[in-house]
């Protein structure tokens, strides 16, 4: 398939943006599989080359557009929630090193959103067996490691947490030493103090 121009192509990316945004914010879903499906309905059956798709922080882009413009009498609530049980979460936590990271701290969450938390323990194992004494139900997976393939994907467990769900990827402790670098000026992980300093902000907006 022939390239489009550079303008068509921005275009599409746009507008392929724009509706992987909606299906984030109406359905929740997950970036990449939003991405691929708002690629078909924009592009139909032709194949979406790489220079075609838009990256996370274009779709971000669009989700906060979204919300500004459809969810602007509810979602600052909800974030203020989220962010709220997160913090108190966090306080729970403190022995095993959590950070937000996510919707939940870069300000996008909205009506499907979980909370995400990085935690830094001498073990998993250790984390599980605290939270299974707290009587909440575990569900196991991976999560690709914040340090890029060359690096094993680490453990997360999934817990509902006072009715919302809860994703913990679970480091090693010499994992904190790897630093997040920010995007465009914005964290990409928030320890509590930092999450607290955000509620006191977002309260005299």
């Amino acid at each position: 398939m022939t390239p489009p121009p550079f303008d068509e192509a921005q275009l599409l990316r746009a507008e392929i943006a724009a509706a992987a945004a909606r299906l984030i914010a109406q359905d929740g879903a997950d970036y990449l599989s939003a991405k691929r499906k708002a690629a078909r309905q924009v592009l139909g059956e032709a194949q979406a080359n790489e220079q075609l798709l838009p990256d996370n922080a274009q779709i971000e882009n669009e989700v906060r557009l979204y919300h500004t413009l459809f969810k602007a009498d509810t979602q600052p609530a909800r974030l203020f929630q989220l962010r709220t049980l997160a913090a108190q979460l966090m306080e729970e936590l403190q022995r095993f090193n959590p950070y937000l990271t996510g919707a939940v701290l870069n300000g996008t969450a909205g009506a499907h959103d979980d909370i995400h938390l990085q935690l830094f323990a001498d073990s998993a194992k250790e984390v599980e067996i605290y939270l299974l004494n707290q009587n909440l139900n575990l569900d196991i997976s991976e999560t690709p490691h914040f340090k890029g393939p060359r690096f094993e994907p680490v453990e997360t467990v999934s817990f509902l947490w006072r009715q919302e769900g809860v994703h913990a990827a679970l480091y090693e402790m010499h994992d904190l030493r790897g630093a997040l670098k920010a995007r465009d000026g914005k964290p990409l992980r928030a320890d509590l103090a930092a999450l607290r300093a955000l509620l006191v902000s977002s309260t005299h907006e």
